[in-house]
């Protein structure tokens, strides 16, 4: 077994013990009330606020392991570097940190602060959502590569990858953008924080946590043993934007530190199946099939908008039941409607307030009014998502080399020992002289 395989080994065992801990949940100081209608006590999602020094530490750890990543696969190209920042990540982001506040769910508060100019947002929330961005602008992925701790504890159970099928994939990598979308629109209506609700690996980093939640988390590990980083590639939100900073990057990540041979070995290196080959060659298309082709597909791209934004607008009370007000004004009049009907606690605590029904319907009716209006944003961003994806496959781009896809590459570093010209160049570096002490 290699040393990489232990390490791994290790850390996965690391995992699941720390499922099982988080299973047998943490230890109650007092008794807690009996209640005689069954309702059970809420756990806590939040762990405690931490103190302004804590939280310019773990800003300023931030930028470092930032910087450190990418470093690291640019200019170190070592992916046993990138693997012990991984550990790192665990470690600090993730048990000792507890998962909060990352990276991915600092979009809901930015989101809502956006919306909601009185909503509450402090300067580390801001800064966990802008570093990220702003390294990806100008290095890649570093975040995802051995930064972002959600990553880190799916990247050291990849074990047996298998390939997922071309097609298929393409498909679920819409999924994050889709999910981007959904996010702010319930983040900026004043819905629960879904993404943090359900995320499936922060209360594996609090050791406690809803027991779907900690199954989910489980499962997901589970099936990263086979396909990588399911949840990175295939539902993250925060890793769509962090795809379109990264394409936009002037350095990124290259297989080979010199020309490519075309031998083949890179593909089968990256689990992710981000590695793009060279265009087969053709027989030159006629320029007028060409432009047609693009012509149709910008002709279609302002239909689809419009109408995936109609669609949106008529699914917005739909989104609306995500909020709280309009549950509660739906209950309240059901209750109303049907007075021999079980009342909830939601309801008989409505009612002990002292409010008047006429009011929380005043309430849920403008938040159906914002979501009417936020889900016609929603459907014309969905429509733009497809209908550029069309421009996209209409243009044709040639490609000579075998290189990393621009927006889906994580900067993880697997590829590069597999190329024989890295392997040349780590030959040829010069060995550290025995008669000076290592730094």
């Amino acid at each position: 077994m290699t040393r990489a395989r232990r390490i791994a080994s290790a850390a996965v065992a690391v995992a699941a013990l720390a499922v099982l801990t988080a299973a047998a949940g943490p230890a109650q100081r007092f008794p807690q009330p009996e209640f005689e209608s069954g309702y059970r006590m809420p756990t806590m999602q939040t762990p405690p606020a931490r103190s302004s020094l804590w939280q310019a530490l773990d800003v300023a750890l931030l930028a470092g392991a930032l910087g450190l990543g990418a470093w690291l696969a640019l200019r170190r190209r070592s992916r046993r570097g990138v693997s012990l920042l991984v550990l790192f990540s665990i470690a600090y982001f993730g048990f000792w940190r507890r998962g909060c506040v990352c990276s991915v769910g600092s979009l809901q508060n930015v989101a809502a602060a956006l919306a909601d100019p009185g909503f509450p947002i402090s300067w580390m929330v801001i800064a966990f959502f802008a570093l990220p961005l702003l390294a990806a602008l100008f290095w890649g992925r570093a975040f995802c590569g051995g930064v972002c701790p959600l990553g880190a504890i799916q990247d050291i159970v990849v074990l047996r990858p298998v390939r997922v099928p071309r097609g298929l994939q393409r498909a679920l990598e819409f999924v994050p953008a889709l999910l981007l979308g959904l996010v702010v629109l319930l983040a900026a209506g004043g819905a629960d924080f879904w993404l943090c609700r359900l995320d499936p690996f922060v209360p594996i980093y609090r050791l406690h946590g809803d027991a779907t939640m900690l199954t989910a988390g489980g499962v997901l590990l589970l099936l990263g043993v086979f396909v990588a980083r399911p949840y990175c590639r295939f539902l993250c939100p925060y890793g769509a934007l962090l795809g379109w900073a990264a394409a936009l990057s002037r350095r990124r990540v290259t297989i080979t530190p010199s020309e490519c041979i075309q031998c083949r070995l890179c593909e089968n290196a990256c689990p992710f199946g981000q590695i793009r080959e060279p265009t087969p060659v053709r027989p030159p298309e006629p320029r007028e099939r060409g432009m047609l082709r693009l012509a149709l597909a910008l002709f279609a791209l302002p239909l689809l908008v419009a109408a995936a934004a109609l669609a949106g607008r008529g699914a917005g009370p739909w989104f609306a039941r995500a909020h709280r007000t309009v549950r509660l004004a739906e209950r309240i009049a059901a209750e109303e409607r049907n007075p021999a009907a079980r009342r909830t606690l939601d309801s008989e605590a409505f009612r002990s307030m002292g409010r008047s029904n006429e009011e929380l319907y005043a309430e849920a009716a403008d938040r159906v009014r914002f979501f009417r209006a936020g889900g016609g944003w929603f459907g014309g961003y969905v429509g733009l998502l497809f209908g550029g994806n069309l421009v996209a496959l209409s243009v044709r781009r040639r490609r000579t080399d075998y290189e990393p896809d621009r927006l889906g590459c994580l900067s993880c570093g697997r590829c590069f020992l597999s190329c024989p010209k890295e392997r040349e160049r780590l030959k040829r570096r010069p060995a550290a002289d025995p008669a000076k002490p290592s730094p």
